[in-house]
């Protein structure tokens, strides 16, 4: 099999963004695809779907702004200086910035907003991309004690590397509060990879954004009601019902089957949980108002602990004297929110 070779070119500059305001960036921004999309195009984004990038790219508002994760993503942005201030004392390499907006000289549609950019030892350029997450989410850079960059972190440092034809690009993920907490990874182009992806990216762009033809979805079945609930705004009960067509009415059968099935599950499940709750009402009976418990077994030493959890609640008797005696403060804090219940039952075939 021949060997790919990176053709040699230079990224376009599509705007200097060192003073742009973030409202004209955010249009530059909807002119292609960032190395932020990328995961989204390909469906391996856990945080939106495809089509949520491409009303996005439409600037198509939706009913319901989308602030989840707000926190988070404003951590991310105020500790990126921070995070890449770290990787330069962990690595000793030089760090800069080039406030820029880069565009791919042949596929226009590829953009990069670099976050820092590292001059290595060889002299050679590499992009560095800065992270931040919580402790629990750090188990993600690994897989089955292999170090790895989750899949769609690597889909945005390799159109990076597309886009400004580099060949290395590290990660910088911080999880803690202190330089110890930090992930390193490093990762060099994959030319077969880079080609699937301008395939997709170009897919997406010419045959769904400039076409203005919405993508299907693909992606997990919460994402894709997460993204639907946003869209679609709250239910319209006086709405008439929709006939299902056959391809549908095929998925509706089979969504009957699975419920049949895990209706058989959920019974075993719930057998096999009063078994473990009887065994472990023995057990507590012997701890009393013990915390801890051990014993041994097989050459296995265990310990058991049953500690309590506390917590601030208000209990639903309390909430309604709350809405009674201080109606004003009830109104103040408590929201009402919506959920939508799917439920499928038989129905009698209408008079003819």
């Amino acid at each position: 099999m021949p060997v790919l070779q990176a053709p040699a070119y230079q990224p376009l500059v599509l705007v200097d963004t060192a003073n742009l305001p973030e409202k004209e960036w955010l249009e530059y921004r909807r002119q292609g695809i960032g190395g932020s999309d990328a995961a989204a195009v390909l469906g391996i984004s856990p945080f939106r779907t495809a089509r949520d990038l491409f009303y996005d790219k439409l600037n198509i508002v939706s009913p319901e702004d989308d602030m989840a994760n707000w926190v988070a993503k404003k951590m991310g942005h105020l500790l990126e200086n921070l995070v890449a201030e770290i990787f330069h004392v962990k690595t000793g390499f030089r760090i800069y910035q080039v406030k820029k907006m880069f565009q791919h000289p042949e596929h226009r549609f590829m953009l990069a907003d670099i976050d820092f950019f590292i001059e290595l030892p060889d002299g050679a350029t590499a992009i560095l991309e800065i992270k931040t997450t919580n402790y629990n989410a750090k188990d993600k850079w690994w897989y089955r004690g292999e170090e790895i960059v989750p899949a769609y972190y690597e889909s945005q440092g390799r159109h990076y590397m597309c886009v400004m034809n580099v060949d290395q690009v590290y990660f910088c993920c911080l999880y803690g509060n202190n330089e110890d907490e930090v992930i390193i990874r490093h990762i060099t182009r994959d030319l077969m990879y880079e080609s699937e992806l301008i395939a997709m990216e170009e897919n997406f762009w010419i045959n769904h954004v400039l076409a203005q033809v919405p993508p299907p979805y693909t992606e997990d079945g919460d994402l894709i009601e997460e993204s639907l609930r946003r869209h679609l705004g709250a239910a319209d009960e006086k709405a008439p019902a929709v006939v299902l067509n056959m391809g549908l009415t095929t998925n509706l059968m089979r969504y009957l089957e699975l419920q049949k099935e895990k209706q058989t599950a959920d019974a075993q499940a719930k057998e096999l949980d009063s078994q473990m709750k009887r065994l472990r009402a023995f057990i507590l009976e012997e701890m009393g108002r013990s915390c801890t418990a051990v014993c041994e077994s097989g050459g296995t030493n265990y310990t058991v602990t049953y500690n309590p959890v506390r917590k601030q609640e208000i209990r639903k008797e309390d909430l309604v004297r709350l809405r009674l005696q201080l109606p004003e403060v009830y109104e103040r804090f408590v929201t009402v929110s919506e959920s939508r219940r799917f439920y499928v039952k038989k129905s009698r075939p209408e008079a003819a």
